[in-house]
């Protein structure tokens, strides 16, 4: 989804965020796609042990899609105790169980527990393996616990930037307040109750007189049928306007002939 603007405030979070650590990436490619998924979040300190085609790499430049502040910051380092040093707190990824006594987070345990480290005033970062291989057992015990993605155990495969995407975006949203739902009314506002009490007779009014809400007997049933349906609709001011005009329209002349009967 293309959303860039240039206008809008930059929520990269630099040093009170986790640092993002490829090990061994084996394209530049998927170098800069993890860029672009890091910065989607708010995420820029990118650290690189040993990438293979060689760093710096137009490839992944071009495939970071403007995410130039990550590639253009990123650290290069040839192992990852290097990658680490400075860091208090480390979360390996793997796809695979490992013979270690080590904490087993998900997504959403992690992104919690990297925001009390870091609200500490704790540093910490993320290691991500090789595309092909992963992490290595020596890899996976520099870290303080191993995070596992639940997914499909016949097809536990998820590429670089899919897990950083992934990892980024439970981070992210583990501080975000926007609204599990809303709309945006534009230039009208939800209708009152007495807006849609004034439908509501208007339309029975019209229902009546064209004889639609009989038997007697029904009717109060076959009414209340009727107004929750357009109290389930959530309608807005214009919306009530516009349902009034179309009742109007609908019942203003009758075609010669097609009186009701009744």
């Amino acid at each position: 989804m293309a959303g860039t603007d240039q206008t809008k405030a930059d929520v990269s979070q630099g040093e009170n965020a986790p640092a993002i650590i490829l090990v061994q990436p084996q394209l530049g490619e998927n170098i800069g796609t993890a860029s672009r998924a890091m910065l989607n979040f708010g995420l820029s300190d990118l650290r690189l042990v040993s990438p293979r085609d060689g760093w710096p790499n137009d490839r992944a430049r071009a495939a970071a899609s403007g995410a130039d502040v990550v590639i253009d910051n990123a650290r290069l380092v040839s192992r990852t105790e290097e990658a680490v040093a400075d860091l208090d707190y480390v979360i390996a990824t793997t796809a695979r169980t490992r013979d270690m006594v080590k904490p087993v987070l998900t997504p959403e345990t992690a992104a919690a527990k990297l925001r009390e480290v870091i609200g500490s005033g704790r540093r910490a970062g993320i290691i991500f393996g090789p595309e092909r291989t992963g992490l290595t057992n020596d890899d996976v015990v520099l870290a303080d616990a191993v995070l596992m993605v639940p997914v499909n155990p016949a097809f536990a495969s998820l590429n670089l930037a899919q897990a950083v995407l992934l990892i980024g975006y439970e981070w992210f949203k583990a501080a975000d307040r926007t609204p599990a739902e809303q709309i945006d009314y534009l230039q009208t506002r939800p209708a009152t109750k007495e807006e849609l009490l004034g439908f509501f007779e208007h339309l029975e009014g019209e229902l009546d007189r064209f004889g639609f809400l009989k038997p007697p007997e029904k009717r109060p049933s076959m009414v209340r049928n009727l107004r929750n349906l357009f109290q389930r609709a959530t309608m807005t001011e214009q919306e009530v306007r516009t349902m009034r005009g179309v009742v109007a329209a609908l019942t203003r002349r009758v075609p010669k002939g097609e009186e009701p009967e009744g």
